[in-house]
């Protein structure tokens, strides 16, 4: 019975021996294929790793270039931008600035215009600085400035319609008769008008006397008469002779009478006894009060432009030949002068002015 149950019990440890061998054999056999896989693992994996440590440091060193690199874009940057702030801020400085520049201009512009307006009447060059400064400033397109460019084209249809007052062709006027001066004749230069004598009378010799007349009897048988003309005496030729030289005598004396006397009615004989210097001074005089109406036309004083004028007007009746037809011309030209209406209330550029620095005050 114990040899039965050992037989089959040998076997079953010889097939257990068996088969726990296999396992062993099998299991060793993969655990050495196993550790070689391993091996073989850890040498990829050791040059995994180099490669990893390799490609880590290359980037290590880019990011180390990228982060300078940045760095540098960004100081860059941020000096692009201090540099673009400043820019801005010089910008608006220099805006500013140059707005401050253009109004003060207008600003000095106006106030010459102005006074040259009041001064002197110019009307036309405060409408040439009035559209100068609506000009600059419409330039600048500028919204602020529209109440500036309002007021000054207000200013601008008040000039407008002004009446025309030709200040430099009244002053061309003067001008002209202020020229004339020198040459207007005076009261003291008239000479005596050059009487003609009359033509001399013929020298009328005595008619001869005719004898009487005899017939004769030529050969063809008709008779012909014969006069005979008798010569005036000596007597009659030297009374005839006498005559006429008595009234040529007589008339050249008459003639000589009557220029040396000579009846004019003078209001001033002062001006007949003028010396050549006294004339000088009397046509200096006159030329300048015309050069002081002048002045007074164009400064728009009308008192003294009309009692200057009126002064040398009285002086060229007084002193100069009123009969020539140079001093009728000149007074008519003065008289012309004189009745141009000079009294134009002007207006100011005041609220062009006001507008400009009002607007310059503002912070």
């Amino acid at each position: 019975m114990s040899n039965s149950l050992q037989k089959p019990l040998t076997l079953a440890v010889g097939v257990l021996a068996v088969l726990m061998a296999a396992q062993w054999w099998s299991a060793n056999n993969e655990i050495r294929t196993l550790r070689e896989e391993m091996a073989n693992r850890l040498r990829t994996t050791d040059v995994t790793t180099t490669e990893t440590r390799v490609i880590a440091t290359t980037v290590q060193e880019r990011t180390k270039e990228l982060i300078t690199k940045f760095s540098v874009l960004e100081n860059k940057q941020a000096e692009a931008q201090n540099q673009q702030l400043a820019l801005e801020q010089l910008y608006q400085d220099l805006s500013k600035n140059r707005d401050d520049w253009a109004l003060a201009e207008i600003e000095q512009v106006l106030s010459t215009a102005s006074q040259q307006l009041q001064l002197a009447g110019n009307v036309q060059g405060a409408l040439i600085a009035l559209q100068n400064a609506d000009r600059t400033l419409s330039r600048s397109d500028k919204p602020q400035f529209i109440s500036i460019r309002r007021v000054i084209a207000k200013d601008t249809e008040k000039l407008k319609s002004l009446p025309n007052l030709d200040l430099p062709g009244l002053a061309l006027r003067l001008d002209s008769v202020i020229s004339q001066i020198d040459n207007l004749p005076l009261v003291s230069d008239e000479k005596p008008a050059q009487i003609s004598l009359p033509p001399k009378k013929p020298v009328i010799q005595a008619a001869p006397k005719v004898a009487s007349a005899k017939g004769t009897h030529g050969k063809d048988g008709k008779e012909t008469k014969e006069t005979k003309v008798e010569e005036p005496s000596m007597w009659a030729q030297w009374g005839q002779a006498l005559e006429d030289h008595w009234n040529s005598f007589s008339s050249e004396m008459w003639l000589e009478v009557q220029q040396l006397i000579r009846v004019r009615s003078v209001e001033t004989p002062v001006a007949l006894m003028m010396s050549p210097s006294q004339a000088y001074f009397a046509k200096e005089n006159v030329k300048l009060r015309l050069l002081n109406a002048r002045l007074a036309l164009l400064s728009r004083n009308e008192v003294a432009f009309r009692n200057d004028l009126a002064a040398a007007q009285d002086s060229i009746a007084k002193f100069f030949d009123t009969r020539a037809k140079q001093t009728q011309t000149a007074l008519t030209l003065l008289k012309a002068v004189q009745g141009s209406n000079l009294s134009i209330e002007m207006p100011n550029l005041g609220e062009s002015l006001t507008a400009v620095r009002n607007y310059k005050a503002k912070p």
